[in-house]
């Protein structure tokens, strides 16, 4: 039953019964055999077929199961991590998913102590802006995500770590008086955004509200690294993390906001799973962390 389950859990996660086998290593009529198990063990269907147009759709049995069967698989994992723990070496496997911001620049440093300190921990990251964190922590489809920005949904558990700036950005060929700032100076200018559901983005908006700034131009870029690189161009201003702009020196200006810029950091674990040991040691660690550089 437990193959079974994953793989009616990779089916519903790339909503083809192909690819789905491509990423457990099964063949296509191995995985339609676990399916049909599955169904007539719960005697119900769980994946309607479309034969002519080739695609699924999964039905409400079937979501349900899904989401039974993350939890059995996460107990399953946490019964192993809790065996595994009796030998010397911690050993396990944790999915993680990251917005773009922690990746970038706050990710990569307690990652490289992490992995020196469990080297038989497994990590699979997924890097998405926040909106897609949080609807793929809410479906089950990742045991951690950490996420930046104001978030309201009760389909979580939410947990601070680590608290970052927003700061006014822009180039030192832009004409702004960083030391002498007003308000007038960046009203007719360019704005670069991050795109929608970033983090990023939602300051960028509460800025322009608060100052009632309608930009007459603006340009909408995918990455922190793409917004700063066009800020060094002189494309425009933005709002970015002081994580970004102080890895740049010279070559950005800033100019600090008030209190109201300040976001935090943020885990996020499915409602209702309990955390894996795995997980549980990840998010230990990543406090032990932040506690230190603070």
């Amino acid at each position: 039953m437990i193959e079974e389950f994953k793989t009616f859990i990779a089916v519903v996660e790339h909503q083809n019964f192909t690819k789905a086998g491509e990423s457990i290593n099964l063949s296509q009529p191995t995985v339609s055999t676990h399916i049909k198990h599955l169904e007539n063990y719960f005697n119900t269907i769980l994946i309607n077929r479309s034969i002519k147009q080739k695609t699924i759709s999964i039905t409400d049995n079937g979501y349900l199961l899904y989401k039974r069967a993350r939890e059995v698989i996460t107990s399953i994992e946490s019964i192993k991590d809790e065996l595994g723990s009796i030998s010397n070496s911690i050993k396990g496997h944790i999915k993680i998913g990251t917005s773009l911001t922690i990746a970038e620049y706050f990710l990569p440093d307690f990652l490289a102590l992490f992995s020196t300190k469990y080297p038989d921990v497994e990590i699979e990251m997924v890097v998405e802006n926040t909106h897609k964190i949080c609807e793929k922590v809410k479906s089950s489809n990742l045991d951690i995500g950490l996420v930046e920005g104001s978030l309201s949904s009760f389909d979580f558990n939410q947990n601070f770590f680590f608290e970052d700036r927003m700061v006014l950005t822009f180039s030192p060929k832009a004409k702004i008086d960083s030391k002498n700032f007003t308000l007038d100076s960046i009203r007719n200018k360019k704005w670069i955004f991050r795109e929608e559901g970033s983090g990023t983005r939602e300051y960028l908006n509460i800025f322009l509200s608060n100052n009632k700034i309608t930009p007459t131009q603006i340009m909408v870029l995918g990455s922190n690294h793409t917004v700063k690189e066009a800020i060094k161009n002189n494309l425009g201003v933005s709002i970015l993390s002081k994580l970004v702009t102080d890895s740049e020196g010279d070559a950005l200006c800033t100019v600090n906001l008030d209190d109201t810029y300040n976001r935090s950091f943020s885990f996020i674990t499915p409602k209702g799973i309990k955390p894996s040991n795995t997980t549980t040691l990840f998010i230990n660690e990543l406090e032990k962390y932040t506690s230190l550089n603070k």
